[in-house]
């Protein structure tokens, strides 16, 4: 009897020992999620925002994978141009958080003198500084649109990057490097461009927008009338005949509506004139991916191709 109270003895010892020990392994695992659930998220050392889409895109990838960096857009991704743009309370608020203001310039951001009179902390890079504007007819003033040419969008993301290595140094190499490998898929992307338009049939086109002077003057197009149109409105009944009358005066068959304009007012302008619907991305909207302008512009390669070669 009493070997088998020892045998029982050691039976039972045994079951509580493997409790016991399942139940500090488990015990361990709790804490050890609880932990990592209760760690906080680690700030960033270095938020940089960027004013609008193409400017988003740019910086994102010249502060690629910088250690307690965090690049942010100002506005919403669908915004698109910053013309008429108002700022908001909650625009300021954001603002206020941020180190480093990365703008177009040229005039597009219309707000800039209130943010620097309400925030002179924030570091602001002017990413056309230095580059050559084309001035608009009358008092229309500079046209802004200067990322819509590649080789100027290049000379953009010298700037931002230079800019950014200097306020940053700690980082600088990073940027630099980043930068670098950034300009090289750019410039395989102009040279791409170049030639596949250099035997294109006609270089007339037509666009809804003033977003497209420095990407003819490039690509050596010629815009033979420009539909005076912000993209998002649509165009009264006078307005649209106005548009339909140039379209038919300028004889040119190809019309290039932007993806940010109504298709229903494009599509009817091409029904009343014969012209041929493409079409032709400013890059002023799109997903929020590093990749972005380059597919936009292979994308608009590919149209152009389409509409004006033999």
């Amino acid at each position: 009897m009493k070997k088998h109270v020892t045998k029982m003895g050691r039976t039972l010892l045994g079951a509580s020992l493997l409790a016991i020990s399942l139940l500090t392994g488990t015990n361990q695992v709790l804490s050890q999620t609880t932990t990592a659930e209760a760690k906080p998220k680690q700030k960033a050392s270095l938020t940089i925002m960027a004013s609008f889409y193409p400017m988003y895109i740019a910086t994102l990838n010249v502060a690629k994978d910088v250690p307690g960096v965090e690049v942010l857009n100002l506005t919403r991704p669908q915004t698109g141009c910053l013309h008429d743009y108002q700022m908001t309370t909650d625009d300021m608020l954001n603002l206020s958080h941020a180190n480093i203001f990365v703008v177009n310039g040229a005039g597009m951001e219309a707000f800039l003198d209130k943010v620097v009179a309400q925030l002179p902390a924030l570091k602001i890079i002017n990413a056309s500084e230095g580059i050559e504007v084309i001035k608009g007819p009358g008092d229309e003033g500079d046209n802004p649109h200067i990322w819509v040419s590649v080789s100027l969008h290049i000379k953009q993301v010298l700037n931002i990057t230079a800019k950014l290595a200097k306020a940053d140094p700690s980082h600088a190499d990073q940027y630099m490097k980043n930068g670098a490998e950034y300009i090289g898929r750019l410039e395989q992307l102009r040279k791409k461009m170049h030639e596949g338009l250099k035997n294109i049939q006609t270089r007339d086109i037509i666009t809804f927008h003033e977003a497209f002077p420095y990407f003819a003057r490039e690509f050596n197009l010629n815009i033979a009338a420009v539909i005076e149109r912000e993209p998002g409105s649509e165009p009264s009944a006078r307005e649209l005949a106005n548009t339909i009358e140039i379209v038919k005066k300028s004889k040119v068959k190809a019309l290039f509506a932007e993806p940010q304009y109504p298709a229903k007012a494009a599509e009817t302008i091409a029904g009343e004139t014969g012209a041929k619907l493409y079409t032709l991305d400013p890059a002023v909207t799109g997903p929020m991916k590093a990749d972005a302008y380059i597919d936009i512009m292979e994308n608009n390669l590919t149209e152009l191709t389409k509409a004006l070669k033999p």
